[in-house]
């Protein structure tokens, strides 16, 4: 999957940002409904299955313009961890209640039994397409790529593929 979420969520969001925030501030911090969310599905790995992963991961209450901030830990059946900071945009349809959302998250990773990623950097950038109740709980379905981006010579890449829950912090 290489680069491909991380160019799209860069492309939409800064597009995002010179048509609608720029005029009160491109980065202007605003708020944003801050979520805990937690996720759980496949890993894979060189397109076969290797191993299941919970993610949780918090949004925090305020926007940079179009960016929200959020940070995530993930851990696997086979003791691979990851945690990152970094920031998510949406962008919303079907009256506010369906959603997409793209994300880019540098962070650490920490080798169990798992593959070698090449690095203890690996940026995770995802997609979650899903649906808002109007209690704000989301349900979302969510593809996700880490790699080290090339920082390594050796860059497999590890994709995984999730149920999310997100329930809003009032």
């Amino acid at each position: 999957m290489d680069g491909t979420l991380a160019g799209l969520f860069l492309l939409v969001g800064l597009t995002d940002m010179g048509f609608n925030h720029c005029p009160d501030g491109c980065l202007a911090r605003a708020p944003a409904q801050a979520s805990f969310s937690l996720s759980a599905g496949d890993v894979i790995f060189q397109e076969s299955h290797i191993d299941r992963e919970a993610y949780l991961r918090y949004s925090f209450g305020h926007s940079f313009g179009p960016f929200q901030p959020a940070v995530g830990v993930s851990v696997t059946e086979s003791g691979d961890a990851w945690v990152g900071f970094g920031a998510t945009h949406e962008s919303n349809f079907w009256n506010d209640r369906g959603y997409v959302s793209l994300s880019l998250m540098p962070g650490v990773y920490a080798r169990g039994d798992g593959p070698d990623l090449g690095h203890e950097i690996e940026f995770r950038s995802g997609i979650e397409l899903g649906y808002r109740a109007q209690s704000g709980v989301r349900v979302g379905l969510v593809y996700d790529h880490r790699s080290n981006a090339e920082i390594a010579s050796h860059n497999p890449g590890l994709e995984t593929i999730q149920l999310r829950v997100s329930i809003p912090v009032k």
